[in-house]
């Protein structure tokens, strides 16, 4: 979309690669919840939460990130796609959603140096041995070449269970420091073969995990990357997410999800002064994918300024989760629902089960 054009998110959207519409421009963006299976397989509790928020009316529902690989699991409760078992209960996900008028896509993940070895049995894996909490030695373990081949592997396979259960399409999580991140960090990849080095080593394994992906999906599946622009920590800057966007815009995506966290905070970048990431991105590129900008969208005027930026789908978490029927309601100009903190009784009837309200007391202020 272009920048400072005016467009109703609750208008519908084409993605132009495969001509597939969806009702409005709001997306639900994945989130942790805790509320699944410890042998990977969706609980019904996460299916309710997701299968409300597709009755709510958002124009694409995006699970929870689930593991491709067992030892890819980052957190208790987590759902798994790197079984055949998982397919029957991710089946009738879908079937529900599909009731209603919502597109349905499955965020594939692995945690890497985040998966802690009490949860998996196994040291953590990365893309260099670095120093580790999350493991008993205090390190993670530099991942083989071996290693890497079969995780691209895990990703062919879990995007092969999604289309068996009847996912509309897939998102690749390269954001928030899991496992294709720390590939792609200056600090967190210090590998001097092929995989590590300069940016066009560092992104070879998302790269090829897309491009494995594509070899075995249909032609009209939806397919899509979440990156986060900046992790100071682990060595990503903008600079590099551009770049990483410029080889991106070549493999014949249908989404970039930009992680921005304040989608309104402004920052000065080269010739770019007090610009928005969604605005110094879309500023920097033309012919680009559906741009999906996430973070701290609450009102419908948030919703419509993130679009003025020239984002073409306004993604939420936090507000979804109170509000099941945001994407609805904001057809109102001036909804602006309540803040927290929230009751529990309020969070029930939103169909939030005990575990994930026991889970949401970690977010400070979020339940009375």
């Amino acid at each position: 979309m272009n920048y400072g054009e005016i467009i109703d998110p609750c208008s519908p959207y084409t993605f132009s690669r495969i001509e597939k519409k969806i009702q409005n421009r709001t997306v639900l963006a994945a989130m942790t919840n805790m509320q699944s299976h410890k042998n990977g397989v969706i609980s019904k509790s996460e299916i309710d939460w997701l299968v409300e928020r597709a009755k709510g009316g958002f124009g694409i529902i995006t699970t929870a990130a689930t593991n491709v690989s067992i030892e890819g699991k980052a957190w208790n409760g987590e759902f798994g796609t790197y079984n055949d078992m998982h397919i029957p209960n991710l089946t009738n996900l879908t079937e529900q959603i599909h009731q209603f008028k919502s597109l349905v896509i499955a965020q594939l993940f692995h945690g890497g140096i985040k998966s802690p070895q009490n949860i998996t049995g196994m040291i953590p894996i990365s893309a260099s041995a670095l120093n580790c909490e999350n493991s008993e030695t205090g390190k993670c373990r530099q991942a083989s070449i071996n290693d890497i081949q079969r995780i691209i592997k895990d990703f062919q396979n879990a995007a092969i269970r999604c289309v068996e259960s009847g996912f509309d399409g897939i998102e690749i999580h390269g954001a928030h420091g899991y496992l294709i991140s720390q590939f792609l960090g200056t600090k967190s990849n210090i590998r001097t073969d092929e995989w590590g080095g300069d940016l066009e080593n560092r992104s070879r394994f998302l790269i090829q995990i897309i491009k494995s992906i594509k070899k075995v999906v249909p032609e009209n599946f939806i397919f899509g990357i979440r990156i986060s622009p900046i992790i100071e920590n682990i060595g990503i800057n903008l600079n590099d997410t551009i770049n990483l966007i410029g080889i991106l815009k070549k493999l014949n995506l249908d989404f970039i999800h930009l992680s921005c966290w304040d989608v309104f905070s402004k920052l000065d970048f080269k010739k770019y002064k007090n610009k928005t990431l969604t605005e110094i991105i879309l500023k920097s590129h033309t012919n680009l994918p559906a741009i999906i900008s996430t973070g701290n969208v609450w009102s419908s005027l948030d919703a419509q300024r993130l679009m003025i930026q020239g984002a073409d789908l306004v993604g939420v978490a936090r507000v979804a989760i109170p509000y099941p029927f945001w994407a609805s309601d904001i057809s109102n100009k001036n909804y602006n629902p309540k803040k927290p903190p929230f009751s529990e009784d309020l969070l029930y009837k939103a169909k939030l089960s005990k575990k994930f309200i026991e889970y949401m007391k970690n977010w400070e202020g979020f339940v009375k």
